[in-house]
């Protein structure tokens, strides 16, 4: 910005009267990220380094449908309109071959942060390609996919008793993938307007995956090779068809028109009383303890996605880290609110406001663990988490994997091993055209 005369002139002076530096006030800094409620914490919590540093920080955001698109249009104009983006996971390849990420490799090493953060979100947030001890992003909104359930349901003696007689177990938090179905069987009785579960459905970005892949990763399966691309065993393994099986199995016990479902209809299964447990989030898990929103706040609980037949215990990966934009003209000073940003003080505010750190430390601390009614749940989510491809063609990949598995969940169209082995032809076929394979 360019300064007149007179205002140098004012700004010496106040330097010379008060012995610090004005320029400070002068200087900002814009953070792009989606429009929801961890963005209103993260402004809140900028609002406190401002405070601290004199630099103004404002987190600008935009619906979630347009955010990728407003995001790598301002990209690959290479503008400077965003100096930090809180992006999603999936965009780290894109966005760093493209070189609209900063390299905070060295940053990253200085600060020791492949031990200061969950290993998870290390790399699936900022490591990028994998296994390459190269990092594009600092772990910032940690989240994952969880589970909520009525807790009036299922402590209510004659259901206990019911269950007990039908299964020959006690009725509690499932523990395995069978219990899951188990409850969502026992409690789904359409007559009555009460169903067994809320999935994700949705196919028209990436809700229907996340929760196929709920199934796939804890029954022992993977999508492909992260390293090599390969997808021939892998994604139609035998572990992935029985878990593509289980989701559909479950998809038979939610409510009717639930075809397209995600956050907002799977927290509504909760609060109008639909389903006996729901998938979802942890981001959107506020709204559930809180009794304006959610009338039986009071007689929600929380749980961690159980593990597969054979003990395999994870969850899909949601949540983003935070970049430096290549373009920005403030980089300097983005490196050092990110400095301030990984500080562990910083981190407990940023926890304690609302934002789900991605902090190791924290997260295995009592204070946070006890904080709220679902942050244990997150907490031992957080340690088992897996995310989908990050390699920039990814948009590709995840259309073709809804392509073939939505018509099977929620229309019977095909086996689960047909499904899976036309996506490996699908994915090699792409992989093939952007020279990943030969």
């Amino acid at each position: 910005m360019r300064k007149t005369m007179t205002s140098m002139l004012a700004g010496i002076g106040l330097v010379l009267a008060c012995g610090t530096s004005v320029y400070a006030q002068d200087k900002e800094l814009t953070i792009f990220w989606a429009e929801w409620d961890p963005a209103n914490y993260l402004q809140e919590l900028v609002n406190l380094y401002e405070a601290e540093s004199g630099v103004k920080v404002t987190v600008e955001t935009t619906p979630w449908p347009d955010f990728q698109t407003k995001a790598f249009t301002e990209f690959n104009a290479k503008g400077s309109a965003y100096d930090m983006v809180v992006g999603d996971s999936q965009w780290i390849g894109a966005a760093s071959e493209a070189g609209h990420y900063v390299d905070l490799t060295d940053f990253f090493n200085k600060h020791n942060l492949k031990e200061v953060m969950a290993p998870a979100t290390v790399k699936y947030y900022a490591e990028y390609p994998s296994n390459s001890g190269k990092y594009w992003s600092i772990p910032a909104e940690g989240d994952a996919v969880g589970w909520s359930y009525r807790k009036d349901w299922f402590e209510d003696p004659k259901e206990m008793e019911a269950f007990k007689a039908k299964y020959g177990y006690d009725l509690g938090i499932p523990k395995d993938w069978k219990q899951l179905r188990d409850i969502a069987e026992f409690f789904h009785r359409p007559d009555e307007k009460r169903y067994g579960v809320a999935i994700y459905t949705d196919n028209s970005y990436d809700a229907l995956v996340m929760g196929v892949e709920n199934a796939i990763f804890s029954f022992g399966g993977e999508l492909g090779d992260y390293a090599s691309y390969k997808v021939d065993g892998i994604i139609n393994s035998e572990q992935n068809v029985k878990a593509l099986e289980a989701y559909k199995e479950l998809y038979s016990f939610t409510p009717p028109g639930w075809a397209k479902s995600f956050f907002i209809e799977d927290n509504q299964a909760i609060t109008e009383n639909l389903a006996a447990m729901s998938m979802n989030y942890f981001a959107f898990f506020p709204a559930l303890i809180n009794e304006a929103s959610n009338p039986n706040a009071k007689a929600t609980g929380f749980f961690a996605n159980p593990p597969g037949p054979n003990g395999d215990q994870f969850a899909a990966l949601g949540g983003q880290g935070i970049s430096v934009i290549s373009y920005s003209q403030n980089q300097e000073e983005a490196m050092k609110f990110l400095e301030w940003f990984i500080k562990e003080d910083t981190q407990k505010k940023w926890a304690e406001l609302g934002g789900y750190t991605a902090s190791a430390k924290v997260l295995e601390s009592p204070e946070f663990q006890n904080a709220t009614p679902y942050n244990k749940a997150f907490y031992e989510t957080m340690f088992k988490v897996k995310d989908f491809w990050a390699t920039p063609e990814y948009a590709e990949l995840l259309i073709q994997m809804n392509q073939r598995v939505y018509p099977y969940i929620t229309g019977n169209q095909g086996t689960a091993k047909e499904v899976l082995d036309s996506l490996a032809a699908d994915w090699n076929a792409t992989f093939k055209k952007y020279n990943r394979v030969k």
